[in-house]
């Protein structure tokens, strides 16, 4: 039998056919070989407290938080899981980056496939890039007179992004492209700021939430669109920059 777990997550959403959460950054969506000494996954965690088997529609990552949608049957998972794959959900993301960001954008690059050697060692390693689009705006910017690297101030943005693809790492990934990564992740952006951060601004998690998310419910077609609050780090670091108002 699976091992029981009285931790709770915060239900945003639930009937008889969907129940979504709200993912704290760091909780694995479910098992995986990556992180095999993890003992915390929010498939069990929602199961349990749920009281039944329950169908992730969707990834998030494990530094990531926000909205996490399950379906509460393989049928659902099946027709809701369609809207997924043909792009038909809506995702927003709140981000903090490096740099002032653009005011506005469409980031149209096409991103290989990252392959993990562990779980991931019989996938084809010549596959071509995939189609992936991300459209964004600034909301907000802060200039510290800290001289973090080379320059003798520091500038952040709050970004609000909606990728218009599902690739793995899709915002990070794209968001470094444009030479503005996201603050917090330990791949894909810049240890120095990560660190300064985490030191100074007790902001040691990476700052990407997923704070709604937009599609048809699979039973009625109504248009259901689900919030995720965002949690201490994140806002307290809001408030620090006098970006609570910008965040809305």
């Amino acid at each position: 039998m699976p091992e029981e777990t009285s931790e709770k997550l915060e239900i945003i959403y639930q009937d008889q056919w969907l129940v979504a959460v709200n993912k704290p950054s760091g909780l694995l969506v479910h098992r995986s070989m990556i992180d095999r000494n993890e003992t915390r996954f929010a498939l069990q965690i929602v199961r349990d407290q749920v009281g039944q088997h329950v169908y992730p529609l969707h990834r998030l990552d494990k530094p990531t938080s926000g909205v996490l949608l399950f379906a509460l049957s393989p049928e659902i998972a099946r027709s809701a899981g369609k809207q997924f794959e043909e792009g038909l959900v809506k995702k927003t993301y709140l981000a903090v980056v490096r740099g002032y960001a653009p005011e506005s954008g469409v980031i149209d690059h096409p991103l290989k496939e990252e392959l993990d050697k562990m779980t991931d060692r019989k996938a084809r390693q010549d596959k071509p890039a995939q189609e992936a689009v991300t459209a964004y705006e600034r909301l907000a910017t802060v200039e510290l007179p800290l001289a973090i690297e080379r320059y003798p101030t520091s500038r952040y943005s709050l970004v609000r992004a909606w990728p218009k693809t599902g690739r793995k790492h899709q915002i990070r990934r794209h968001m470094k492209h444009i030479a503005h990564p996201i603050i917090g992740d330990a791949k894909h952006g810049k240890g120095v700021h990560n660190r300064y951060f985490a030191q100074h601004f007790s902001a040691g998690r990476l700052l990407l939430a997923c704070t709604e998310m937009a599609l048809s419910h699979p039973v009625s077609n109504e248009q259901l669109v689900l919030s995720a609050s965002l949690d201490e780090v994140f806002i307290d670091l809001l408030n620090r920059f006098g970006w609570e108002e910008k965040a809305h």
